[in-house]
């Protein structure tokens, strides 16, 4: 764990060599990556069967081994303890709910000029979505992914997961019940990636792949895209908090490894305006850590990539959070709003001192699935229109060519195109 001070000589340059702080795949995951995509392409199932041997201990030969049924998920579902049945139908229903309020209108008007123009929204035909297995495998992200693509109108929604040994994580089926998830196979990593980007003889291909996964998968989704869309690059957590010396810091410790739990390479980062609050802080986060169960990775986590900073007034933390551009930032302050407005980068914001980051990862309502690596500079958190292309149109009424015809006709000759000049010139009165 490192600690800064805003007023250190060398404050800027080690605060810098945090922002700048690379945490994801290297050239040979790449390599790796581009060599099992062009397997893939070229000898399909055959390619899929030999490396779910190889990666996951799993053969697939029988239409068993390939695909989870509906049937399946059913079960999962009514074989829940009921407390589990209810918070995955509370965690859905709030997703659903917010994601219904996303959903883009279609325009249409005619300008003065006479011509109509406007845009019609639509869904992709099939959404692909990526579950991890082992200890990664969350029914949250299944919720998160699959939900918003049922609210955009995907009539066909494919989720590919490996299942080391063949087995599969009995809450991931029944978030896929909850999700109402059209199809499952029992595959996984990069070539999974690449059987929904390019189609086999079982899987037929989607247009969009969405969900989170390993370096291997991320890796995949950045080389195919272009042949479908995806949400986003994932790589490893973050969180910021910006908190002052009034909280309880078993609470904010307890917020930094939320995140440092996820992944050996997740990013912890706490700015106060307090030294001593700091230090507390820091003495609950070693309390915590010896008795976490995920003890090893979130130890690895921390001491590796958690980061202490103290600055003389929280309104510098402005510019400290717009550098950092995190995933995730909590502001534990009594007044959060002023800070919320001025902040112009972040994934997700969380407000107050009772608004943890986990709940957002669960029940909350909008998306868990945000930019990573500094990308909330550019991007944003998964939404329906993830799964959604916006087509526009256009219709000239009487006298509208007469009125902004001539004015195309000049730029095309400018440009040197007197083809499109002559087919606007052809209809001018």
């Amino acid at each position: 764990m490192r600690s800064l001070n805003i007023n250190d000589p060398d404050f800027a340059k080690r605060f810098r060599r945090i922002v700048d702080d690379r945490r994801e795949s290297d050239s040979d995951v790449a390599i790796q990556v581009r060599d099992i995509l062009r397997e893939v392409r070229q000898r399909g199932d055959k390619a899929l069967a030999e490396y779910s041997m190889r990666f996951d201990s799993h053969r697939l030969s029988t239409d068993e081994d390939w695909v989870i049924s509906t049937e399946q998920c059913r079960a999962a579902y009514d074989e829940l303890q009921p407390d589990l049945r209810d918070a995955l139908e509370l965690a859905a229903t709030r997703i659903r709910v917010y994601h219904e309020a996303q959903l883009p209108a279609d325009r249409d008007f005619t300008d003065d000029a006479g011509v109509r123009q406007g845009a019609l929204w639509r869904a992709v035909d099939a959404a692909g979505l990526y579950v991890p297995g082992g200890r990664a495998a969350y029914p949250s992200s299944l919720l998160m992914n699959a939900i918003p693509a049922k609210v955009a109108g995907v009539e066909r929604l494919v989720v590919v997961t490996p299942t080391p040994k063949g087995e599969s994580n009995p809450l991931v089926l029944a978030a896929a019940h909850v999700a109402g998830v059209d199809e499952i196979w029992r595959v996984g990593g990069a070539q999974a990636v690449a059987a929904l980007a390019y189609g086999t003889e079982r899987i037929r291909k989607v247009d969009v792949i969405t969900g989170p996964g390993n370096a291997y998968v991320a890796e995949a989704k950045r080389q195919l895209f272009g042949v479908v869309g995806i949400d986003m690059v994932a790589g490893p957590s973050e969180i910021l908090v910006i908190a002052d010396k009034d909280n309880n810091p078993e609470w904010i410790a307890a917020d930094l490894l939320s995140q440092a739990e996820h992944d050996p390479s997740a990013q912890s980062i706490l700015i106060t305006d307090d030294e001593t609050f700091a230090a507390q802080v820091e003495d609950c986060v070693d309390l915590q850590l010896a008795t976490l169960a995920t003890h090893k990775v979130a130890n690895e986590s921390w001491t590796s990539h958690g980061v202490m900073i103290v600055v003389d007034e929280l309104s510098q933390a402005v510019e400290l959070a717009d550098a950092l551009a995190a995933e995730h930032i909590e502001l534990a302050v009594a007044e959060p709003e002023p800070l919320l407005r001025a902040i112009r980068h972040a994934g997700s914001v969380f407000l107050g001192r009772m608004t943890p980051e986990a709940v957002g990862d669960y029940v909350a309502g909008p998306n868990h699935v945000l930019p990573t690596g500094r990308r909330a500079r550019f991007a944003s958190g998964l939404s329906v229109l993830d799964f959604m292309k916006r087509t526009s149109f256009i219709e000239l009424g009487d006298g509208a060519l007469d009125k902004i015809g001539p004015a195309a006709v000049a730029l095309a000759h400018a440009e040197g195109l007197p083809a499109h000049a002559k087919s606007v010139e052809l209809r001018l009165k």
